[in-house]
Parts: structure tokens; C-alpha cells; sequence
């Protein structure tokens, strides 16, 4: 029914359900008056004439519903085991896509025009132009992704990052803006080399096709050398814990891998050279990014390192004011270090342990006074006469040692006993040691002088000294089975007052004694209260009781017990006994450190925080080097870069939520100086101390701004093709990059310093000025870490602020059909898979509807399989509507027409509304527009708008007895091919060009406008959709309770009507007795038999 239905009525309308007309049309004037009035409403006959048709289609067109394409497809089910059972369909969609790929060279259609040469402000004045100027803001959209690493081929979780951009790329475009999507290649530091090392050691072993290998011979080989440098070298970052990526290879072998990538084994060997790599893997990476269909400019695509001149001068220009700013200073600093590799290990050099950091302890030294008997016996004759010896607990409270009454060892580790000086000893584990080789610890740097081994087992019962405890005649060294080896120096001081794990332990040898082969006595010395909390003075022992610890072996509840403990004293505590009694724990910690360093009584000890392996299989260390840092962190550069993330005014950073806003603000409150440079790896030069390299995560933080200008200095990604402003890499100068980029006046004296044209240097400073700020910066969350809150902390540095980013979104991992990744589990998939397997608009459709989340997003391969069979049916059936037009109907719109319409309307504006919510980039639609999508496209005010094809579904079952309005069906195919152009563009471009026969690529088209949609339109489709559904049901109850043998008003196999009664209050007496019962203000309905 209509939706202003006439509130004082009620009525009887009797449907013919096989001749489809009215029979009659009963009011009810007063619903008092029983006696019902005849009467004519000529002004209701179309809305009833709506619900007839509605009805009869649901009733007496089943073929009608089976012929339509999109139904068929709804009903479809893919197999989940990921096989294409047929590959035509697919096949037909990718000779499409590679022809319009081919279409779409660097000079047409994505790059966009121009913008610095067409006039003198940047703008240009085409109809394009002139027409965007309607529909928007001159402002462009600049947007790009983290530039690939060229060591190996990209895979589904690159370019599930490149994919945000390139839908914001297209969405951008088709709102009327200059969209820039440029995309290089990182070549930087020592991944590349080191793979390449190991192939020439495999070289050597089995020959230049590997040849001499054979897969019996599997026992352990000593891994592969890597060149080495001498340790005169660099690098420092502090850093706390961040989620780290574990990237271990299954294969044995480095040819292996090349081999698992697919590439053939006899061109294996020429990537032994470094530089090899550089020339293969980007131009793969670029071919399948195209296969993609992306919009990117390649143009502007470059790699880094040395090999190409712009791109080092670029950089060397970066760090040349770093410097000048005091961004990056020198001096020692622990950093992460690999002693094969001869120089510090950074994030992107290493297999296992990215974003672990040094983590720095108080190493105490407790001398031994007494050796237990067999340790005495296990030493006699390997030490010196003179030597003292020290058991080193490495501690993180130095505040609490005044409470020391055992010092433990691990029965179970076997110990190595080292020259520290002349006359000092340590006994540590063998990993210990190589830290601290390498911290100024031992007496010579880099050298460990190893005098003997001795079992744990053995020293228990030994006497030591314990430095500022109140037991000042020595402690008993007692074991400890919990103690690992590969954290600290297997050596634990014992103070029960403070640390949980020490209270049980020590509790369950007094229980124990004779069971742990100690002495009673050894563990009886008194427990001392060293730190008040509002736990009280014993808080390792009020925590046990609390959480019920019984053992030590109760390592969840002691670890959670370990963080109260500390938290609660840390922050909440005061001091008991000590110089620094009655002091915050908080300002007493340092001091007592202090004190014990400048004692001689202890020295600063650090290491990994966890395991780090580097590409060259080293476990790495911690060392104390001089090297270039740059000094994140330093408290006003801090500052400056919270105040932009937190966005208080709304004209800083956008984060699209305070997940990743929130995690900004995490890393920049403790992220500390990060060493800058190298002595080994591929990079730039350190342009003032040139025996180092600019390390990887270092020369790629304002490369965005090298985007805006980089196809004018040189037209291939290696700079050896000039550009086209004939620019050499001599001429640009510091001053020439500080001209470009707004640091100084673009005046005389550059231009006669650096020979170039004044026209040449303001083209390219007109276009970095009309791209940037850079718009949006799409990464994987994990790097937030590092790379994201470095590009943060150079732009502000080197840039005015008004060139700072404007947005960052970041994502979480991608998973393959609900599972992680993994190339050893065979759940795996590179972009050319991808493009290969599904094509590429039916992989772009899975990328959008994978996730847009921080959490981890997921690529279902059923949605990319079904993607396929919707978009071939979907264009089959817009040729087969086009081809046969003259067959629809013209003239004025009906009343289905106008509610067709006004759904096109309704869908068009929330599709384009959801596409350019945020800053003008895209966030995620799901699926919009394919004809047999059943999801909605949005939920507008609550209101249920389906997608187009239900809109579609609904129109044609309405009018299949009068058929489509051709312009309808024509409007509606270049709706869907406008509206899913951003994802679906191949598709989108060959229905637009080849089917409606447009003159110019659907690239160049902007996003339809469209009128407000008409609310009560909306509502009479939606009452008649929820009316017809009754009927179904009344009339499938009718037919239920006839097989259920009960007697009913109507012979189904004779004609039929319907009478349905409507009121707000029909009075029940009024209705006739065999209607179906209805509430009021609902339908009610009687079928009978067509006298």
C-alpha cells in the first residue's frame, strides 16, 4: 500500500491472482459503521496496481526468478578447498583485464597530468580540470605505502597494505582530485649481502648449479661466512620491547630459497653478486603490482642505495642537516651487534628478534671468601694464587640488595670462569661473557680469556660477599633449578623481602635442606624489610600467600606476583635502611646505582632482551660503541612529535582511531637514540664520516618528498637515464634539495651554484609544494615500532609544518583463509599467485572485503572464487540488456520506475559516502555494486538499503509484465560500473567502453551526482517488499493446514483472489470469518475461490 494511506480508512482490496486486476476496492468511511460502502478511489488504483503486480510476479512467476543470473549465482556454493573446478569464466575476466592494463601505460591514464608545468600556479585548465573544480577542492590526494624490500617477491600481505592506497587512489581520482600513487624499492643494508654471501659459500661447497649437493647429506654444516669488518664501528637505539616477527627459513640452504621463489637454479648463482638482486626483483615487483590493475605512477619509481645518484645525494643531503640540526650526535652507546658480521644488527637485518632492544642491568660483583669443597677441589691449580674470583648477578633492582641473604646458581648450567683484569675474575655463563667482551667489561675489547669451566652443582655452599646487605659477614651461594640460561648471567641474587620468586625458593630449601644437599644453616639468615609498600614491608611474601604459591615451579602466578611486586615498590615505595631511607624508591633506585658503580662494587651490564639472530645465523650481543645516533626521544623533539599525533586542534595527525594513535603515543615515550649508521651494507655513504653506510630504517623516512620531483631527474628506477629536466646528480646540491623542498629561498645563488635553470628549479619546487603534505601513509601496524615514528620525527625536523603528514592508517596482518601465513604449512600466497589464481578484480574484491581493522585481517579465497562468477554473469547479463534494449519499455516512468530510481539514487550517494569518508580515502565497502551481491553497501539512518542488485531484483520482478524502462536499465549499468570502478576497474572499464560504448576510459570519469533520495518512495518499496511477504505466508499457512486435512476457504487448484483488509482499527466483527487475524495496522488477508 501507499505510504500516505488515508489514516481514517480501512479496506477490502480483491485481487485476481491469475488475471492480475482489481476486482473491487471496499472503504470503511466510520469504523463503527458496520455496513461496508462501495466506492471509486481513482488516485489509489497505481499503488494497488503496485501490490498486484508485486504479488502475482511472487506467486505465478517462478521461471521468471530462475532466468535471473544473479539468482542463480546467489545460490551457489564453493568448494572450500580452494581448487577453480573450472577456469573459463576466470580465463574470460583476465584477458579482459590484461587488455585494459595494456591500455593503461605511464602516460595515461593514472600518472596525474602535469600539475607544475600547465601554468604558473600548478593548475591546469582542462574541462577535467574545469569539471573538478565543481565536484571539489583543488587539493591533491598523495598517498603511499612502505617501499618493498627487493629481496624476493612480493606476497598477499604487501599488497594487502598497497591495496588501501590504491582504492583511496581511485577514489580520489573519481571525486575530482589529482591523486599521486608512486611506489619504489628499498635495497638499503645488509639483508641483500648477506644472502649473497651465503650463496657464494654454498658456491664453493657444491658448484655454481649446486650441483655437488645432495639431500642424504643433512648433518649440521657450520653456517655460512659473512664477510667480516673490524669493530671500529657504530650504532646505538634503547628501546623497550615491541611485537616482534620471527622470519625463519625452512630451507637449509640459501639456493633452496631462490629455488622455492622459482627461479631457475642455473641463474641461482649470479645473485651471489649483491647488486644482481637490485636489477632483478623490482622489475618482477612492478609487473605484478600491474597485474593488479594498482594506479600507480610508475614514473616516479626509484630504489635506493649508491646506485642510484639522485636518490644518494638525496640522502646525503638528509643527514647533512640532521647534523647541523643536532639530530645525530656520536658517542658510546649499547646497541645490538652481531660479532661474525663485525657491526651492529639492526631491525631489518636480522632472521629472529626484530624490535628487540639492549636491556641494561646492574652487574654486582660478589666475591667468593670461601669455595665449597668440591668446587675447591674442581679450581686447584686453574687459578692464580692472587686471583680473586666474583659471581656476577646481573639485577634490575639495585634498590633492594641491601636485603641479600643467598645469592643462587643453577645446579643444572655448567659455568666458565674469565679474566676480567689482572687480578678479577667473573664466573658467568659463556653467553654472559660475550656481552660483556664486547662492553669494556673484560680488559681487552672484543677478547675473552677463558680460564676454566665449573658446575653449578658444584659451587652451592660457597661464601660470598654480598655488597650493601645487612649480612656483611657473606652470604651461601644455594641453587636454583628455575634460573635460565640464556637470560642474564645464570647467576641470581636473593632478596626474599622483594621478589617472590626468591621468597619460595628460599622457603621451600629451608623445608628441603637435606633433599637440596645444602645445609639448614645456609638458608636461615634473616628475611630484612628493605621497602615499605602499601603491601607492607614483605611484599614478595604477602603476594605469595595471596595468590596461593606453593613452589617454585608456579611460574604463571610468580610472574604475576614479579610485576606486582615491582610496580608496588617501584612506584608506590620508600625506603627501609640504606643511605637513601625514608626516600621514593622511584628517586632512590638511581642513586643507589650510582653508588655501587662509583664503589667499584658493581658495573653496568647489558644484553639482548631476548633472543636476536641475524641473516647471517649469529646470536647477537650487546656492545658498547662509539657510533652516529639519532637522538629520538631528546624531550623537545619528543614533544613536538605527541603534540602532531594527538591531533588536539583536528590539524594534526589523523590515526582513524585511538588504537593506533594510542600506540604513537606508547613508542614516543620511550623510544630512545637509534644508531644511523653502518660499516657494512648496501646504502648511501654517512656523508661526514664516509667509512660508514646510512643504515635502512634511517634513509627511508622522508623519501615520500623524493616521490614529488623524482621523474624529473632521471627516467629510470637507477638514475641512469635522465629525466625530463636534464638534471645531473652533481648539480643537486644540499642547497638545490633545500630550494625544492621550502628550507630556503629558491634565490641567484643557488641557481648559479648549481647550473640550474631558474625554470627547472621551480617546476620541481611547485611540485612538491602542490603534492605535499604527504596525505596518507598505509603500513602494517608492527611498524609503528620503528619506521612509522621515525617518518614522524624527520618530517618534523627537516620540513616546515605545514609539510608534515596529515594521516596515517595502519593494519594488522593478513591471514590466508583464516590462518596465518606460513610458507612451511604450504598456507601461503605472492601477489603473482594471486593475479594468476583469481585475476585481478576478483583479488582486489577479497583485498576490500578482507578487513580494515588493527587486528588481523584476513583473505578468504571463496570470496575472490565467487567474485569471479558474479562479475562474468554481472557482465553478461549488462551485454545481453543492452543488446536487446529495443525490447524494454519507454515513455514516462511508472510508479516501479520512479521507485527504481529513487533506490539508484539512495545507493549511488551512500556507495559514494562510504568511499570518501574519510579525508577523501577510501576505508572499506563491502562489495558495492556487483549485481548478485546480497550484502548491503551501508545502513543509513537505520534504514535498510540493499545493494543494487536487490534493487535490480525487485525492479524486474515488478515489471515483468511490462518490462525495464531502457533508460533504467541503461542508468543502472553505468551506476554499477561508476560505483565499483575504485575496485573493480578492469571490469568496470570493459562494460563501460565495450558494452555502453562510451568514447574515453571510465578512468577518466568522476563519481555520478546524484539527487536526494525521496523518503517516501523508499518507505512504499519497502511496505510493498513486507506486504508481499505476508501474502506468502498467509497463503503458505492455508496450505498447511489443507494437508493437515483441515478445511479451508479456497481450492488451490481452481482460480483464486485475495481480499486483504487494512485499517489502524478495523473492528473484528467487520472481518470476514475466514480471514487470517492481523493486529492493528497490519494487513489482513482472505483467499477464495474466483466465482
Amino acid at each position: 500500500m501507499a505510504a500516505d494511506t488515508p489514516p481514517s480508512t480501512a479496506g477490502h482490496i480483491l485481487l485476481d491472482l491469475q488475471n492480475f486486476t482489481v476486482l473491487r476496492f471496499v472503504t470503511q468511511v466510520d469504523e463503527d459503521d458496520n455496513n461496508s460502502r462501495f466506492s471509486e478511489h481513482q488516485d489509489w488504483l497505481p499503488n494497488l496496481e503496485v501490490l498486484c503486480t508485486r504479488i502475482d510476479i511472487l506467486h505465478t512467476s517462478p521461471a521468471m526468478a530462475t532466468a535471473d543470473p544473479a539468482k542463480e549465482m546467489e545460490n551457489l556454493q564453493i568448494s572450500k578447498t580452494k581448487e577453480l573446478k573450472g577456469t573459463e569464466k576466470r580465463d574470460t575476466l583476465i584477458a579482459i583485464e590484461k587488455k585494459y592494463q595494456q591500455q593503461n601505460t605511464p602516460s595515461t591514464p593514472y600518472p596525474p597530468k602535469n600539475c607544475a608545468r600547465s601554468t604558473p600556479n600548478g593548475i591546469d585548465t582542462s574541462p577535467r580540470r574545469r569539471r573538478r573544480r565543481r565536484v571539489g577542492t583543488d587539493r591533491s590526494r598523495f598517498g603511499c605505502i612502505a617501499y618493498s624490500y627487493v629481496n624476493g617477491k612480493l606476497h598477499a600481505g604487501h599488497v594487502f597494505s598497497q591495496s588501501k592506497v590504491e582504492f583511496g587512489a581511485g577514489t580520489a581520482r573519481m571525486s575530482g582530485k589529482r591523486a599521486l600513487f608512486p611506489m619504489g624499492w628499498h635495497a638499503t643494508g645488509m639483508p641483500i649481502p648477506a644472502v649473497a654471501d651465503k650463496l657464494k659459500y654454498e658456491i664453493e661447497k657444491f658448484g655454481r648449479d649446486f650441483e655437488g649437493y645432495k639431500e642424504e647429506e643433512e648433518e649440521a654444516e657450520e653456517p655460512a661466512p659473512v664477510t667480516t669488518v673490524k669493530r671500529d664501528d657504530v650504532t646505538k637505539f634503547t628501546t623497550k620491547k615491541s611485537k616482534a616477527t620471527a622470519k625463519t627459513a625452512k630451507a637449509k640452504y640459501q639456493f633452496q630459497i631462490m629455488q622455492s621463489m622459482g627461479i631457475p637454479t642455473e641463474q641461482i648463482h649470479l645473485f651471489a653478486d649483491a647488486q644482481y638482486w637490485l636489477t632483478f626483483f623490482p622489475h618482477l615487483g612492478q609487473q605484478d603490482v600491474t597485474s593488479l590493475g594498482f594506479r600507480v605512477d610508475w614514473r616516479r619509481s626509484f630504489i635506493t642505495t649508491d646506485i642510484n645518484p639522485y636518490y644518494d645525494a638525496f640522502i646525503r643531503w638528509q643527514m647533512n642537516r640532521l647534523k647541523e640540526l643536532g639530530k645525530i650526535k656520536f658517542g658510546k652507546r649499547y646497541t645490538v651487534y652481531s660479532i661474525k658480521d663485525g657491526q651492529p644488527c639492526m631491525d631489518h637485518d636480522r632472521s629472529e628478534g626484530e624490535g628487540v632492544g639492549p636491556q641494561e642491568y646492574t652487574g654486582l660483583k660478589m666475591k667468593v671468601l670461601e669455595w665449597a669443597p668440591k668446587a675447591k677441589e674442581a679450581l686447584e691449580s686453574k687459578l692464580p694464587a692472587d686471583a680473586s674470583v666474583y659471581l656476577i648477578p646481573a639485577t634490575l633492582r639495585p634498590e633492594t640488595m641491601y636485603g641479600q641473604c643467598a645469592l643462587f646458581v643453577s645446579p643444572k648450567i655448567n659455568y666458565g670462569i674469565f679474566k676480567a683484569s689482572e687480578k678479577e675474575y667473573y664466573l658467568v655463563t659463556h653467553r654472559a661473557s660475550r656481552n660483556m667482551a664486547y662492553q669494556g667489561v673484560f680488559a681487552k675489547e672484543g677478547e675473552i680469556e677463558h680460564l676454566t669451566d665449573i658446575s653449578g652443582a658444584d659451587v652451592v655452599g660457597s661464601l660470598v660477599n654480598a655488597p650493601l646487605s645487612v649480612h656483611s659477614e657473606g652470604v651461601r651461594v644455594l641453587p636454583m633449578d628455575t634460573i635460565l640460561p640464556s637470560k642474564g648471567t645464570g647467576v641470581v641474587s636473593c632478596v626474599p623481602s622483594d621478589s617472590p620468586a626468591d621468597w619460595i625458593t628460599l622457603m621451600d630449601l629451608r623445608k628441603k635442606a637435606a633433599y637440596y644437599g645444602i645445609e639448614q644453616a645456609w638458608a636461615e639468615l634473616d628475611v630484612v624489610p628493605v621497602i615499605d609498600t602499601p603491601m607492607g614491608d614483605l611484599i614478595a611474601k604477602s603476594l605469595c600467600e595471596q595468590l596461593k604459591i606453593g613452589s617454585p615451579k608456579d611460574t604463571v602466578q610468580l610472574e604475576k606476583a614479579k610485576d606486582t611486586a615491582y610496580t608496588e615498590g617501584f612506584y608506590k615505595g620508600t625506603m627501609k635502611v640504606g643511605d637513601y631511607k625514608g626516600e621514593a624508591v622511584e628517586t632512590a633506585k638511581p642513586k643507589v646505582r650510582k653508588q655501587l658503580i662509583d664503589g667499584g662494587l658493581a658495573f653496568v651490564y647489558s644484553e639482548p632482551e631476548r633472543k636476536v639472530i641475524s641473516r647471517s645465523a649469529d646470536e647477537c650481543i650487546v656492545a658498547l660503541m662509539d657510533q652516529w645516533y639519532l637522538d629520538y626521544g631528546e624531550p623537545t623533539w619528543r614533544d613536538q612529535a605527541l603534540e602532531w599525533v594527538a591531533n588536539a586542534d583536528g590539524k594534526g595527525l589523523e590515526t582513524f582511531g585511538n588504537e593506533t594513535r594510542n600506540a604513537f603515543e606508547g613508542v614516543l615515550n620511550w623510544l630512545n637514540q637509534w644508531a644511523c649508521a653502518r660499516s657494512y651494507g648496501l646504502g648511501t655513504k654517512l656523508p661526514f664520516d664516509p667509512k660508514f653506510v646510512v643504515e635502512s630504517l634511517s634513509d627511508s623516512t622522508i623519501y615520500m618528498a623524493y616521490y614529488t620531483i623524482c621523474h624529473f631527474l632521471h627516467a629510470d628506477i637507477y638514475g641512469k637515464e635522465p629525466g625530463t629536466l636534464n638534471v645531473s646528480a652533481d648539480q643537486m646540491t644540499d642547497d638545490v634539495w633545500d630550494a625544492i623542498f621550502c628550507r630556503r629561498e629558491l634565490d641567484d645563488e643557488v641557481i648559479k651554484a648549481s647550473g640550474i635553470s631558474k625554470e627547472s628549479l621551480q617546476t620541481m619546487k611547485r611540485s612538491f609544494e602542490y603534492f605535499y603534505p604527504l596525505d596518507l601513509r598505509s603500513s602494517g601496524k608492527d611498524l609503528i615500532g620503528n619506521h612509522l615514528t621515525f617518518f614522524l620525527y624527520i618530517h618534523i625536523a627537516i620540513f616546515p609544518k605545514k609539510y608534515w603528514p596529515r594521516a596515517i592508517r595502519t593494519n594488522g596482518h593478513l591471514l590466508l583463509n583464516g590462518e596465518k601465513m606460513s610458507k612451511s604449512t604450504g598456507n601461503f600466497m605472492t601477489l603473482e599467485d594471486m593475479a594468476k589464481k583469481y585475476g585481478a578484480d576478483a583479488s582486489r574484491i577479497g583485498l576490500a572485503d578482507a578487513g580494515d581493522t588493527m587486528g588481523d585481517s584476513n583473505f578468504e579465497e571463496d570470496v575472490a572464487n565467487q567474485a569471479i562468477l558474479r562479475l562474468h554473469t554481472a557482465r553478461d547479463w549488462c551485454e545481453e540488456t543492452v543488446k536487446n534494449k529495443s525490447e524494454l519499455r519507454t515513455g514516462e516512468y511508472n510508479y516501479f520506475d520512479e521507485i527504481f530510481n529513487n533506490d539508484l539514487n539512495a545507493l549511488a550517494k551512500e556507495t559514494i559516502a562510504q568511499y570518501t569518508g574519510a579525508q577523501g580515502w577510501f576505508l572499506r565497502v563491502s562489495q558495492p555494486s556487483i549485481p548478485s551481491c546480497n550484502r548491503h553497501v551501508a545502513d543509513l539512518d537505520n534504514a535498510d538499503l540493499t545493494s543494487l542488485n536487490n534493487a535490480l531484483s525487485f525492479y524486474r520482478e515488478s515489471t515483468a509484465s511490462s518490462k525495464m524502462h531502457v533508460d533504467l536499465a541503461i542508468r543502472f549499468i553505468e551506476l554499477q560500473c561508476l560505483l565499483i570502478a575504485v575496485i573493480a576497474p578492469h571490469w568496470a572499464d570493459s562494460v563501460w567502453q565495450e558494452i555502453l560504448q562510451k568514447p574515453q576510459s571510465i578512468q577518466l570519469e568522476l563519481f555520478p551526482e546524484v539527487p536526494e533520495t525521496d523518503a517516501s518512495l523508499t518507505a512504499a518499496r519497502k511496505y510493498i517488499a513486507s506486504t508481499a511477504s505476508s501474502v506468502n505466508s498467509a497463503e503458505s499457512l492455508q496450505m498447511r493446514k489443507k494437508a493437515k486435512g483441515r478445511e479451508v476457504a479456497f481450492d488451490p487448484k481452481k482460480p483464486r483472489k485475495l481480499t486483504i483488509t487494512m485499517n489502524e482499527k478495523f473492528p473484528r466483527a467487520a472481518m470476514p470469518a475466514n480471514a487470517e487475524s492481523a493486529l492493528p495496522g497490519s494487513p489482513a488477508f482472505l483467499f477464495a475461490n474466483v466465482e
